[in-house]
């Protein structure tokens, strides 16, 4: 097991990552159109950066959503499965490794969400992965890094938010979401419980495996696995809660794989063991079930939602 401080592998994949997360910056954004749900809003919003980037998003609020009683909130990131297309809307349309979209599920349980598209998806597609992915590398940035940053502003804008209750935030995805989602909460200790679906398994088992390669160009980080493994980097979430879901048929989370990530990530634990729950289908692929939502929204009712965070 490494010995390495916490805090310094967590500076030390920063600066893997190549970007510097307080730069990233979102400016107020604008309302392009509000969509009446059965518990609440949907916004499609757009944000500039900084240096004049347009970034696409959906912003949720629950009926009744007020500054006077806070809500929890979620950071939803999105998933990749080669569907450039899809991007933000995923949360509202959904996706084939979804059973269902999550807009009106967390509506429900009175969440104010966003979700940011991230770079080379739906009005970002250009340039595309493998271009931008390379651009980054030579100039000594990654792509992961630039969604990691973008999503920390995310954070940012959400806990400003008057009717957010900034304690009580939360990350959820799959595939590509939840690779985002358990990575951004490793590294912001702000996000108080994560959620990851179908995208957790020890990396260096899946290069000797070959399975890295149906990862996108978007996740490559040089230099990771001299600095930690995949179970000690989610491991820094602790002690806040985590949830990690995943089918042992899905080529990102092979059995031995994922039992070498799972044994680290439950030493990390040790000591808060009831913050930390899996939930384990042996004959699903790179997929969510019913079963698999529903353990999901028992975690964010748990986590989130009751304060017992």
């Amino acid at each position: 097991m490494n010995t390495t401080a916490p805090l310094e592998i967590r500076e030390t994949v920063k600066n893997l990552l190549g970007v510097e997360f307080q730069r990233a910056k979102l400016l107020p954004p604008q309302i392009r159109s509000t969509e009446q749900r059965a518990h609440g809003t949907a916004k499609r919003l757009n944000f500039k950066t900084q240096d004049g980037s347009n970034i696409a998003a959906i912003l949720l609020e629950p009926t009744g959503a007020n500054s006077e009683s806070p809500s929890p909130a979620i950071l939803y990131c999105h998933a990749h499965g080669a569907r450039y297309d899809i991007g933000i809307n995923e949360l509202i349309d959904g996706r084939p490794a979804l059973i269902n979209p999550y807009v009106d599920d967390l509506l429900a349980l009175g969440l104010v969400v966003l979700c940011l598209e991230m770079p080379c998806f739906g009005a970002r597609a250009h340039p595309e992965e493998s271009a931008a992915s390379k651009t980054a590398l030579w100039f000594g940035k990654t792509l992961f890094g630039q969604m990691l940053a973008e999503l920390s502003a995310g954070l940012d804008y959400l806990s400003d938010l008057s009717h957010v209750d900034c304690a009580r935030i939360g990350t959820l995805g799959i595939s590509m979401g939840g690779t985002h989602a358990w990575w951004l909460a490793a590294l912001d200790t702000r996000i108080k419980a994560a959620a990851h679906l179908c995208c957790f398994a020890d990396l260096e088992s899946l290069v000797k495996l070959g399975n890295h390669d149906n990862h996108g160009h978007y996740m490559t980080v040089p230099g990771l696995l001299a600095t930690c493994s995949s179970g000690q980097l989610a491991g820094l979430i602790a002690p806040r809660a985590q949830f990690c879901g995943v089918g042992l048929q899905d080529w990102s989370s092979p059995p031995d794989a994922f039992k070498i990530a799972k044994d680290e990530l439950i030493e990390a634990y040790e000591n808060t063991p009831t913050m930390l729950s899996f939930h384990i289908e042996p004959d699903v692929g790179h997929e969510e079930t019913p079963a698999m939502r529903a353990a999901v929204l028992t975690f964010l009712k748990r986590r989130l939602i009751a304060r017992s965070l």
